[in-house]
């Protein structure tokens, strides 16, 4: 008896350290920035100095029109470059998922930009997108077409094609080993039973790539909401308010305005805006998984 109870404990108490190393590194800091959302906090003081002010921070930001139109901001640019993104790289897998001569290097090749730190792909950007010796107005001009202004009334669109630059190759990647990774059982079956291309891939390939294009949306959505170096380099935030997404709001607030306090509500915000969309999208994989066993069920029963 006894030795059932320890070789049933043995797993747990090889993951004990590990796991109190993790919820130290995870809850202490989580816990700091909650308490310190409820207090009127500057970098000149320790958190033990400072008043308690409850939720005025909260509702300080709750009522501050440059918060909301930041949040709508972020908003905008998470669900547009998560959604191109996700139509690009799982449209190239399904184009590159099949042996052709060279194909290995031309994989190689799209997934260059992720690579590439995001301060260089900033500058790089940025440079690209100059009003006169920029890559683009360049080529306008030499077509005859007038410049556009990148960086000003069409910064936040700019901001949105280097990200999806950038991050569409991270879908492909997942798209593409999620589409290797496919039953060959279930495709031959479709096959001999006269399936199209374009069936089998709406009706086998992406109902069976659902699962891992779920959690890859999730992972790219969650970085969207975070991303603070290329808009940074790029834009500034600006011009006004047009392209500062929260990170940068949450860094301005805590570093020129020092108002350590409302910069870590503002996070609260953040991550609780994070945890509902995780939520959503977990919840929706439960109702995809519950509904094909259900299916199956009923094939099985008919």
């Amino acid at each position: 008896m006894r030795t059932a109870r320890l070789n049933r404990l043995t797993p747990y108490m090889f993951m004990a350290p590990a796991a109190i190393i993790m919820g130290i590194a995870l809850l202490y800091p989580l816990a700091y920035m909650i308490w310190g959302s409820f207090r009127a906090w500057n970098p000149t003081q320790q958190i033990g100095e400072t008043e308690f002010v409850g939720l005025k921070n909260y509702i300080t930001l709750w009522n501050d029109a440059a918060f909301r139109e930041s949040l709508g901001v972020t908003l905008k640019f998470a669900i547009s470059v998560v959604s191109i993104e996700m139509l690009l790289g799982v449209g190239l897998a399904l184009l590159l998922d099949r042996n052709i001569r060279g194909m290995s290097v031309l994989r190689t090749l799209f997934i260059l930009p992720m690579m590439i730190a995001p301060v260089v792909v900033g500058l790089m950007w940025r440079y690209m997108y100059h009003p006169t010796v920029g890559t683009f107005n360049r080529f306008l001009e030499g077509i005859g077409i007038d410049g556009i202004d990148w960086l000003g009334k069409n910064a936040l669109f700019s901001v949105i094609v280097a990200d999806i630059w950038q991050w569409t190759p991270f879908i492909f990647i997942l798209s593409l080993a999620a589409l290797q990774s496919l039953p060959q059982s279930a495709l031959e079956a479709a096959r001999i039973d006269g399936a199209t291309g374009w069936q089998q891939i709406w009706h086998i390939k992406i109902p069976l790539m659902m699962p891992v294009l779920i959690v890859t949306a999730l992972l790219r959505l969650i970085d969207a909401f975070k991303v603070l170096e290329v808009i940074l380099v790029m834009t500034e935030g600006g011009p006004g308010l047009s392209t500062e997404i929260l990170a940068l709001r949450i860094s301005r607030t805590a570093t020129e305005f020092r108002e350590l306090g409302v910069a870590a509500a503002m996070s609260n915000y953040l991550l609780i805006l994070l945890l509902i969309l995780t939520g959503l999208m977990f919840g929706y994989t439960k109702w995809q998984e519950a509904r094909a066993a259900r299916l199956r069920m009923a094939k099985e029963d008919g």
